[in-house]
């Protein structure tokens, strides 16, 4: 199976028998890897490309290509092979500077004696994250409502979405999920209502009907996600408290669960960062709220009334924090590494990125349901109250810092 593909790249000083005894042992190991040497015939093959620099004095050649290349691939990064011999490097180094000047996101991927094997693993890194870009231009993501009133700052366009990240934007209209909600057969409502309630280890305020209530918006909104074809959505969920006296904290976290991401609150920015993180890393994100920060030891609280249940040791059914109502979750969190990010910017291309542990889950009644505390191993708290971008976190298990900022920088930044 063809991965990618990689195209060498000669002066016409080099005849092209030749290339076995500059760049055999490099293509034989490009091969191993799901790589297959192309030719300017295969330049609109749906697979990532890779422009192998054979020489020097290739620049203008390679500048060429690109080109004819961005006319079928014109979110594709442009990735440079180069190695020690031949005037290799200084060309991709030149080709990179101008395509760079030109606004062109790439990399150059250097066979260096020393760094052979870990710039393989780099290149199979980046063919994935080519496919996620090219996944990401294909999904719909439902705004079901409006974005909540209150953020300000976290409300794009769509054609911004579009246009920075690829997901296209469904606008789907709250009143569909409202009269939905009704519709969804009682015996339905009370099997799933029963499994919630069975591997809970506490309901404490709700009652029977708060349970089967949330459990109605979950099957609503799961009928909506396959009406009109969604990967992922995010909710104006405050008018259901407001309006219905229920909640979305239980189908956002179910929807996670099953792999659809889900967001509050309308806020299509931590869709971006849960769908972006969930196909990169396939892990499952929390989004939250940071509600405390302690500059002197760098940590820092957040919260929320919604968990991914599979993200949690266990769980207890309770209110929803702010208002009362309905039912919001309160998980207990496992302890251990974890990553923090937020995305932002009037074009969406800033990124706050940080890095630490989770020491502790919290039971504090002046807070959303979910708790936990986090300090930072990379990063500092004292970023969020100087350049914020938004009042959402999406948090991931596991230390992946290096893994997304690479992302970034190549496909966003």
């Amino acid at each position: 199976m063809t991965n990618f593909g990689f195209i060498p790249v000669a002066s016409v000083l080099q005849d092209e028998s030749t290339f076995p005894d500059i760049i055999g042992e490099y293509t034989a190991e490009l091969e191993q890897r799901g790589g297959q040497q192309w030719r300017e015939a295969d330049l609109s093959r749906p697979e990532p490309l890779f422009y192998f620099v054979v020489t020097g004095g290739t620049e203008q050649k390679i500048l060429t290509l690109r080109e004819q290349r961005r006319r079928l691939a014109p979110d594709e990064p442009v990735y440079l092979i180069a190695h020690p011999g031949n005037n290799s490097l200084p060309a991709a180094l030149e080709v990179l500077a101008r395509l760079q000047q030109d606004g062109a996101a790439g990399r150059i991927f250097y066979l260096g004696k020393d760094t052979r094997e870990q710039t393989h693993r780099d290149i199979v890194a980046a063919v994935q994250g080519v496919s996620i870009r090219h996944t990401l231009r294909q999904m719909r993501v439902g705004l079901v409502g409006d974005p909540s009133d209150w953020l300000v700052a976290s409300s794009p366009k769509a054609e911004v979405v579009r246009q920075t990240w690829g997901p296209t934007v469904v606008p789907v209209d709250l009143e569909t999920l409202i009269r939905a909600i009704p519709r969804i057969p009682a015996a339905e409502v009370a099997l799933v209502a029963e499994q919630l309630r069975a591997a809970a280890t506490e309901v404490r305020e709700p009652t029977t009907q708060d349970v089967e209530a949330v459990v109605r918006v979950y099957l609503a909104l799961k009928q909506i996600v396959a009406e009109r074809r969604l990967d992922a959505l995010t909710l104006r969920c405050f008018d259901l408290v407001t309006r219905l006296h229920t909640t979305g904290c239980y189908a956002l976290a179910r929807l996670n669960d099953e792999g659809v991401i889900a967001a509050c609150e309308g806020d299509l920015v931590s869709t971006l960062g849960m769908i972006w993180t969930h196909q990169l890393l396939g892990a499952i994100p929390w989004m939250a709220n940071p509600a405390q920060v302690h500059e002197a030891d760098n940590t820092l609280w957040v919260a929320h009334c919604t968990v991914p249940l599979k993200r949690v040791k266990s769980y207890r059914l309770r209110s929803h924090f702010e208002s009362g109502l309905g039912l919001g979750i309160q998980g207990d969190l496992p302890l251990g590494p974890v990553t923090l990010l937020r995305i932002g910017g009037t074009r969406l291309r800033k990124l706050w990125l940080a890095e630490g542990d989770l020491i502790r889950d919290g039971y504090a009644e002046n807070l959303c349901r979910t708790q936990a505390e986090i300090h930072l191993t990379q990063g500092h708290v004292g970023e969020l109250l100087r350049a914020p971008l938004g009042n959402h976190l999406t948090i991931i298990p596991g230390h992946h810092a290096a893994r997304l900022r690479s992302w970034w920088q190549t496909n966003v930044a």
